[in-house]
């Protein structure tokens, strides 16, 4: 009887001490104030804590946004997102994270959120527009990592990814920002139940985001039609709806949600933390740039204006950076 209760101790102190180890970066979190260092939790949180989790889920957040038509009709008509679906994937990841990389006053940081405004410049697009998209930033990796990961954010946590996207909104002069994540929650549905409607060009805009999916690991070995009905269980009434897509079985959900759940269960139980951070142009979805990237020639650029080269690092944000 000694010897088993001597292993069970010892099993009980593994699982404790395994708990701990993978609460740790909760607990240095929590020490960061997120009104002065948002971007340190942003960071954490989305290159050590739940890295797939987030990237899937600002994925999942540009997708919303082509629901409303005055966002799709525009995507579509640059013709960006249908005909270099790949390389718009790989822009919008890498100018993203470098505030979230080097912070909003490096020179990457400046360099990505000014490529960004330059883009956002050349076409007539509403601040209530913006506003919605920052929105869904603040709010879908919320939604999806208490879904689906393996374990939740802590308000604190919340607090501070609500105000790193804050920050970037008044970077890109964007007004009338919230100032709480249930302001932005209470935006993004308002503005999704007023503006929500099927437009054959934002559907064209989504179908060829979902065929980009299916060139991803592991989704690639699967059909098409399987990759398309799983991104459909995804979805809520509103988003299927708004593409006229099919509504999914109650099994395909189960299937499909509860498969994500799972991983996040054997994070939870068998998994270590992450000892290094992985940032998204180290993400293999990133597959554009693999003799690396200038942060001043990622993106669009208007018709006749030649794409910038050799600039001081000051300016561009870079020496060259590399992905995947």
């Amino acid at each position: 009887m000694s010897n088993v209760a001597s292993l069970a101790t010892r099993a009980r102190r593994a699982l404790a001490d395994r708990h701990l180890a993978r609460h740790r970066l909760r607990a240095e979190i929590a020490r960061i104030d997120a009104d002065d260092d948002p971007v340190a939790i942003a960071r954490l949180l989305g290159t050590h804590e739940f890295p797939w989790g987030i990237t899937q889920a600002l994925s999942f957040a540009l997708f919303r946004t082509y629901a409303v038509p005055s966002i799709g009709e525009l995507l579509y008509d640059t013709g960006q997102f249908t005909e270099q679906t790949q390389k718009r994937y790989d822009d919008t990841v890498l100018l993203l994270d470098a505030p979230i990389e080097h912070g909003f006053d490096s020179p990457a940081g400046r360099a990505g959120i000014r490529r960004i405004n330059q883009m956002h410049a050349m076409y007539d697009i509403s601040n209530d527009d913006m506003l919605y998209v920052l929105a869904t930033f603040v709010v879908c990796p919320v939604e999806w990592v208490n879904a689906y990961e393996w374990r939740r954010l802590t308000h604190h946590e919340v607090t501070g990814l609500t105000n790193y996207y804050r920050r970037l909104g008044k970077h890109m002069a964007i007004k009338d920002i919230p100032e709480t994540y249930e302001e932005f929650e209470k935006f993004y549905v308002d503005y999704e139940t007023k503006h929500f409607a099927y437009q054959e060009k934002s559907l064209a805009v989504a179908d060829a985001t979902l065929d980009l999916l299916g060139t991803f690991l592991p989704y690639r070995l699967l059909p098409r039609r399987v990759v398309r009905r799983m991104s459909f269980a995804l979805m809520d009434e509103r988003l299927l709806a708004a593409f006229g897509f099919p509504t999914p079985t109650a099994v395909e959900r189960v299937l499909v949600r509860g498969g994500l759940k799972s991983r996040g269960l054997v994070i939870r139980y068998l998994g270590s933390p992450r000892p290094e951070p992985i940032y998204g142009r180290q993400m293999s979805q990133v597959r554009g740039y693999p003799r690396g990237y200038q942060l001043g020639e990622l993106g669009t650029f208007a018709p006749g204006c030649p794409v910038p080269r050799h600039r001081a690092a000051d300016d561009s944000g870079a020496e060259t950076q590399t992905a995947g």
